[in-house]
């Protein structure tokens, strides 16, 4: 019988994952990428010998014998690489008190119960919940396509959730703004909104990555985000798997509802038994496929309600030392400032400096993220005012770094900025979301109950990535990959083979 083929859209994490794991099971494959290099937003860039990191802040599945770490020596990802383990998650400040959020939970609570002595049964109450994350398994829920649990399937995963029910069902579906209202003391109540990066993110989910650092299943791989993307380009090359870069599809070819093929932008046409599209997901459906295979649900999810990320990121090479610093401080403001049209109480700094092969000896690589709306940039793209305002707003953000780094300014030695639509033009994701769907408790039991990875009335076309896996991590997106590969392998009655 001869080998069947599949065609995979898109050079992500997600992408790499389906061609790895399509190789390791007999397939041949043939990756194809709008861009020059692997990783779609799992990327770095280097720019006069600094290397500014726009992805990965901790890997889950970086712990031996944890949580995804098979999946990762799978995909060739992790040997021989150094894992970082931060002491500190990050700091919080208003300038008079600080909050570290210290990924032990047993130094954590007494930090916090120290601020505040009056707030000790809450604090208590929710070190307590990291604890019992610390046994979370979060990789059975990716062990099998959802696709394909049957009643006694859910009912297996359910038995492994079990143990941790009480502690999804008080804190699963509340905000860390919410979480953050319920302390008595006014420092508190401004900083612990602050600790998971944004208000709505569910408390949850910040319990179990300070679980998963602690555990050393959450740590920063050496050599920023770009060179993890490429050991697994390395790990699908040596399987035998093709890419082509720079061969941007415009159409999925269809006959008789099934995926045969794609077109590319310079009309050059591929046939395949299968197509995975690890690309973004509404473009898949709706530019790529003409929106012809769809239904009420997937209009639904695609018409704007739900929430997605758009930041802008300014990196900085810095002739200065920075590693004696907290290595994230976000800054609380005494007073709102407006920024990119929105009013905004807290600005965030980040620098490298554990990593030292991100910038030459004695220098730093320093990050401010600000959460952005696409629709600003997009009215103004094309225009000069668009460059004035990237300038514009990182003299801002500037002025306000050297309040509290004082001389830092005149040691800048390069500056890069990316808004949403550097992200849009650079990986194609709807609106330049860096994370697909935005992880809320609207948005939580989708990742419970997934999204579906084929379309209405098409065979032969299976999705990948995070718009088919909230929670917009690179371990999820490879993990979606994967389970791409399970459901082609079940559906040819094929044994699913790792190695």
């Amino acid at each position: 019988m001869p080998q069947k083929s599949i065609i995979i859209i898109g050079a992500g994490i997600a992408g790499l994952s389906a061609g790895c794991y399509a190789q390791m099971n007999g397939y041949q494959t043939r990756i194809f990428e709008l861009h020059d290099l692997p990783g779609g937003l799992c990327t770095a860039w280097v720019r006069k010998g600094y290397t500014f990191d726009g992805c990965i802040h901790y890997l889950f599945g970086s712990g031996e014998g944890q949580p995804f770490h098979q999946m990762w020596r799978e995909l060739g990802a992790v040997q021989g690489r150094e894992m970082i383990n931060h002491q500190e998650y990050q700091q919080v400040t208003d300038g008079e008190h600080s909050l570290v959020v210290y990924p032990d939970p047993d130094r954590l609570e007494a930090h916090m119960c120290a601020l505040s002595p009056a707030d000790a049964p809450l604090i208590r109450s929710f070190v307590k919940g990291i604890r019992q994350f610390a046994q979370f398994d979060m990789s059975a829920m990716y062990e099998t396509p959802k696709e394909f649990l049957d009643g006694q399937g859910w009912a297996r995963l359910g038995m492994k959730m079990l143990p941790f029910v009480p502690a999804l069902a008080k804190w699963g579906l509340m905000s860390c703004k919410e979480f953050g209202d319920k302390f008595k003391d006014p420092f508190l109540r401004r900083a612990v909104p602050q600790m998971f990066s944004w208000e709505e993110a569910p408390v949850m989910m910040g319990m179990m990555l300070l679980a998963y650092m602690h555990s050393g299943n959450a740590s920063f791989p050496a050599g920023a985000s770009l060179e993890f993307a490429r050991a697994i380009e390395r790990r699908y090359l040596d399987l035998g798997g093709e890419i082509y870069y720079q061969g941007q599809v415009e159409k999925i070819l269809t006959e008789n509802g099934r995926a045969t093929g794609v077109r590319l932008y310079n009309d050059e046409i591929y046939h395949a038994d299968v197509v995975i599209s690890a690309a973004d997901g509404r473009g898949t459906i709706f530019d790529l496929l003409g929106g012809e295979f769809t239904n009420r649900k997937i209009r639904n999810l695609y018409n704007g309600h739900m929430p997605t990320h758009q930041m802008m990121q300014i990196s900085l090479g810095v002739d200065r030392d920075m590693s004696a610093q907290p290595h994230w401080v976000t800054y609380l403001l005494d007073e709102p400032m407006l920024l990119v049209g929105q009013e905004r109480r807290e600005i965030g700094v980040k620098h490298y400096c554990f990593d030292p092969s991100l910038a030459p000896a004695g220098k730093s690589v320093v990050e401010m993220i600000v959460r952005t709306n696409y629709a600003y940039w997009q009215r103004i793209y094309g225009r000069r005012l668009y460059d004035t305002e990237q300038r514009q707003v990182t003299d801002i953000l500037l002025a306000q770094l050297e309040r509290w780094y004082p001389g830092i300014n005149g040691q800048i030695e390069h500056k890069d900025e990316a808004t949403p639509l550097s992200y849009e033009r650079y990986t194609g994701n709807w609106q330049g979301s860096t994370v697909g769907w935005l992880l809320t408790r609207e948005t939580l039991p989708l990742m419970i109950r997934g999204i579906p990875k084929t379309l209405p009335g098409l065979e032969g076309l299976y999705l990948a990535g995070q718009w088919v896996e909230p929670g917009g991590t690179v371990t999820l997106a490879a993990a979606s990959g994967k389970n791409a590969v399970q459901m082609i392998c079940v559906w040819d009655g094929k044994q699913f083979v790792v190695g």
